[in-house]
């Protein structure tokens, strides 16, 4: 996302098109509320915090991060922002095997 050419096909924004267009992704996770029951009550917190640390502690921060929260910005010329609101989850199926 330069804001000078097009993020999928790469023409000159600006000077080569009256207008750009910013797309914003927001990928974040999704946390429903919780209720407490007397079985949570008894659990062992410390152990699954311990548990839980030593499972992260060959992970990245950013991989971390990724997993709660990622922005991502395109800029689009006119044209692909119109095939873009047309179809913006384009399918494709081999990477969801």
């Amino acid at each position: 996302m330069d804001h000078l050419t097009c993020d999928i096909c790469g023409n000159g924004l600006l000077l080569d098109a009256p207008v750009r267009y910013e797309v914003k992704i927001e990928v974040k996770a999704a946390y429903d509320p919780m209720e407490l029951s007397e079985d949570d009550l008894r659990r062992d917190f410390k152990a699954e915090i311990a548990a839980l640390l030593k499972k992260l502690a060959n992970r990245s921060a950013t991989e971390m991060n990724d997993e709660v929260y990622k922005l991502i910005e395109f800029d689009l010329c006119m044209t692909c922002q119109k095939k873009y609101i047309k179809n913006p989850l384009p399918q494709d199926n081999s990477s969801h095997r």
